[in-house]
């Protein structure tokens, strides 16, 4: 037993630096790529990074004297840069396919467009002055902090259940290639979240519980009948509708 246990400690470096290689653009040289969704509990503790990276920048935005919407404007941005966009990339792709009609073979071939549809652009636009408006907010209520570390466990974790919750949509591409993280990755990376949650707004951990499951599961939902599972893109846009509904849950009432 203790061997074991000692055997897992030894594989969270390489988990974890696996994880960021996936998600972000931060030099991880201690990765262990043939994880893979081996990795996925630690798909939250990406999410931590760049959560920090995120409040740094508006918080120092804020002490430089800046406006709180022109520090929320450079927090996104930051957090776009450190994740190459990754995740918006995958929520304009998906709505463009949820958007598409005909079969799952059709829309599946309009996310593969790198042309962005109107379906798409709405999307992005939604999610940015969503996420903006909530930071303000957040700032203003001296909530910075919470927000954006429970936005950016709790989102990266909910990738990590609808990884594992639905089936590959198709033969190929960056979900089949990382592979289908068992109940346990999922369980790990939900107590992951729950730990810094618990941490940084145990007053709102339910209700940011419950705001974040209902909007991860209408996506997922729609996932599933419109494409027959999940894809990258679907995981991306999984983090961008959690960041969302997390940071509401976290500045409602603030």
């Amino acid at each position: 037993m203790a061997g074991e246990i000692e055997r897992k400690l030894r594989r969270v470096p390489g988990d974890v630096g696996a994880a960021l290689a996936l998600l972000t653009r931060l030099p991880a040289p201690f990765a262990d790529h043939e994880r893979g969704a081996r990795a996925a509990w630690a798909w939250p503790v990406a999410g931590l990074a760049v959560a920090l990276i995120v409040g740094a920048v508006a918080a120092g935005g804020r002490w430089l004297g800046l406006a709180d919407g022109v520090s929320a404007v450079l927090a996104l941005a930051a957090g776009a840069v450190v994740t190459g966009g990754l995740h918006e990339d995958g929520l304009s792709d998906t709505l463009d396919g949820f958007g598409a009609g005909g079969s799952a073979e059709r829309r599946l071939g309009v996310m593969k467009d790198s042309r962005i549809g109107a379906h798409g652009a709405l999307a992005l636009l939604l999610s940015v002055l969503l996420r903006w408006s909530c930071l303000v907010v957040a700032l203003e209520a001296g909530l910075l902090w919470p927000a954006v570390l429970v936005a950016g466990v709790a989102s990266r974790a909910a990738m990590t259940v609808v990884a594992w919750a639905l089936p590959h949509a198709r033969p190929d591409g960056l979900s089949r290639m990382t592979g289908r993280p068992t109940s346990d990755m999922a369980l790990a990376a939900g107590l992951v979240a729950l730990i810094v949650a618990l941490l940084a707004s145990p007053a709102r951990v339910i209700l940011v519980a419950l705001v974040v499951a209902v909007a991860v599961v209408v996506l997922a939902r729609g996932a599933k009948r419109r494409l027959g599972g999940q894809t990258g893109d679907v995981l991306g846009a999984t983090q961008q509708v959690g960041e969302m509904a997390a940071l509401i849950a976290m500045t409602i009432w603030p």
